[in-house]
């Protein structure tokens, strides 16, 4: 039998992990809810889903329920949930900050919580999702966790402790990434090069760069030096980043985000 999925919230993330899903009917049966019908409209003439009429309506039809919705609209969402949430149910979010006693304190002490952060390449099935559990989730219900999310990308559970830590990492990271595209694409039609082929050149040059980090274990720094010929051009480029405080600007950059984070999460503390 399906096991029966409700997605509250179907803006980009809701939406990337509702079309990663839709191509296992067989294992899993979609439910969603938007207050923003149109979006639920649009995603049920492209894939095989459910609309429901209320938020009170898919909690009740649904095993897994994934909230996917900003942190600021969080609480209103848990007040209607609650009223018709028991504790057979998994409760899976999606939104960046909010702890798992957050969810505790406003649907109750004996629901079973996942906490995640993906990101939106799993728009493409090549998404990063970091997962942390509540304590009163079973090994079964986390793998069928780790299952969903392992349908768009690549999964991985630490310690919630380090949740907001990873954000930065992992979730706000594509923005980033986008931007160096964006700034290589540039340079190069600065260069002359035709700007209808330079994001498809420097799109393709990152991805290959991240696949041969994934697939050869390789650090890093040694294949930065594989790529830097003695009195080259690379090694020219490299020390104009340094100067510059590339890896200064990044990692500041990333402290900023990671307390961000911090700073959602002390606001829900009583």
């Amino acid at each position: 039998m399906a096991v029966t999925i409700g997605f509250i919230g179907t803006g980009n993330m809701g939406g990337a992990i509702v079309k990663g899903l839709a191509a296992y009917t067989e294992r899993f049966e979609i439910h969603i809810y938007d207050i923003n019908s149109p979006l639920t409209k649009g995603l049920s003439k492209k894939y095989p889903v459910r609309c429901s009429e209320s938020l009170a309506e898919l909690v009740k039809q649904c095993d897994v329920i994934i909230a996917a919705v900003k942190p600021q609209y969080m609480k209103g969402v848990l007040k209607e949930c609650g009223q018709v949430m028991d504790a057979s149910k998994l409760f899976i979010t999606v939104a960046a900050g909010l702890p798992i006693r957050f969810y505790l304190k406003n649907l109750g002490e004996d629901k079973k919580i996942v906490r995640t952060m993906p990101n939106m390449p799993a728009l493409v099935g090549e998404g990063m999702t970091i997962i942390s559990y509540g304590e009163h989730v079973n090994p079964e219900e986390r793998q069928l966790a780790e299952d969903i999310f392992k349908c768009v990308g690549r999964v991985e559970v630490l310690d919630e402790k380090m949740m907001n830590e990873v954000i930065a990492l992992t979730g706000s990271s594509p923005a980033y990434v986008y931007m160096l595209i964006e700034a290589m694409a540039d340079a190069a039609v600065w260069a002359g090069l035709p700007r209808s082929i330079c994001y498809r050149m420097a799109s393709q040059a990152v991805l290959g760069s991240a696949k041969m980090v994934l697939e050869t274990g390789k650090h890093p720094a040694e294949l930065k030096d594989m790529v830097c010929s003695p009195a080259g051009t690379t090694i020219d480029a490299v020390a104009a980043l340094e100067r510059k405080g590339f890896r200064d600007c990044i990692i500041t950059a990333m402290n900023e985000c990671t307390e961000k984070a911090r700073e959602i999460g002390r606001g829900t503390d009583p």
